[in-house]
């Protein structure tokens, strides 16, 4: 990412959102944790906060090898009496999944291994499925079948009333992990409690926005805009992962819990202020231009599904939302037959069984409207 001449907070036009430490000390400390996709931007700032609560140890499992060597060395440097476990791993790999859990036995997941990057998945459907349901489904199962005390989803608004492939690929998971939790409350087992945690864009991470316009201004734009209205809700790193560590000492199970982010960012608004913090004047000094809205994009996001039903919590900046119960077996069904085409890659058949399972897709992609 580019060198940024001021701090991201800045770009939000709300005071920071502050959690409860304490709670979530009282889940981790002297516990086994496993970090899923830790070495991308959200669940390497996931090991940043969870090594302060002094785990017993702690599994950072990816299948990016040079950012995941580079994140154990920092975290070595920093942390020297915490026992820290590099896994080189596919989520989607049955087997090797397996392993670990053999292995380590943990007693807290977080979840955080996805493909995220929209424009990307829209080209690769089945690699979306494998990544972000298979993985997802076979993480979860593991969960458990081993015992785990708490699993954490971490999903994305991009997964209510989709029209990407990414954004439906995660409600789909969203989805198998809500029906597990409701087969154990079902057959009253005390076993993993399965949470579900949905934020906005998050600044500064991998693929989004920000370093994308840091390097436009760096290199004398143009800045590049889809669309003049388009709005997003946006986070901090920092918030993103105190939202999924609450979730995970606060929740009962078969929650999904959401921040108040505010009112949503016009993007052309971000832009101006980023160009002024860089000391430009937009517009004059930095052309900014509308390229149109992509495939698999919308206009505007969004956090609740029509279903959804809304409820506080000891925290005024945490919603839970709760959805319609469905049959797990139901769920796993359809699950499965996606998987199955995702591994034939077959992605138009993909598409229109999704359409099946997911009615509330409606594709955004040209390149997919026969198949709605």
């Amino acid at each position: 990412m580019e060198q940024l001449n001021y701090q991201l907070e800045e770009l939000l036009d709300r005071k920071p959102i502050m959690l409860d430490n304490q709670l979530i000390s009282d889940q981790l400390n002297n516990k086994i944790i496993l970090i899923t996709g830790a070495a991308g931007s959200i669940g390497s700032e996931l090991v940043r906060q969870v090594i302060k609560f002094k785990p017993k140890c702690l599994i950072m499992l990816d299948q990016a090898e040079t950012p995941l060597y580079l994140l154990g060395l920092e975290i070595d440097a920093s942390s020297s009496s915490l026992q820290v476990y590099l896994e080189i791993a596919d989520v989607s790999n049955e087997v090797a999944m397996h392993e670990v859990f053999i292995k380590y036995r943990p007693d807290v997941v977080y979840h955080a291994a996805a493909y995220k990057h929209v424009q990307m998945m829209e080209r690769s459907p089945s690699q979306a499925v494998i990544a972000n349901v298979l993985g997802t489904k076979i993480v979860a199962d593991l969960a458990f079948k081993f015992g785990v005390s708490t699993f954490v989803f971490i999903s994305t608004d991009k997964a209510v009333n989709p029209v990407s492939i990414m954004g439906v690929s995660k409600r789909i998971a969203e989805k198998y992990v809500q029906a597990l939790h409701d087969k154990r409350s079902i057959s009253n087992s005390k076993s993993t409690k399965f949470i579900i945690t949905r934020f906005g864009n998050v600044l500064g991470s991998n693929g989004s926005v920000v370093p994308v316009f840091a390097k436009q201004i760096s290199d004398g734009g143009p800045v590049t805009i889809t669309h003049p209205d388009i709005t997003r809700y946006f986070m901090t790193i920092k918030e993103a992962c105190q939202l999924v560590l609450e979730a995970g000492a606060i929740g009962r199970g078969g929650e999904t819990y959401i921040f108040d982010m505010g009112k949503q960012i016009k993007i052309v608004d971000l832009a101006f202020k980023m160009i002024r913090l860089n000391n430009f004047e937009p517009g004059k000094e930095i052309e900014i231009r509308y390229i149109g809205l992509r495939p698999g994009e919308k206009l505007h996001e969004e956090l609740l599904t029509n279903a959804s039903r809304v409820m506080p919590t000891h925290n005024s900046n945490i919603m839970i939302s709760r959805e319609e119960q469905e049959d797990y077996n139901d769920v796993r069904l359809k699950t499965n037959r996606l998987i199955q085409l995702a591994l034939q890659y077959k992605n138009l058949d993909l598409i229109t069984e999704i359409k099946r399972m997911i009615p509330e897709f409606v594709s955004a992609n040209p390149a997919f409207i026969d198949f709605e």
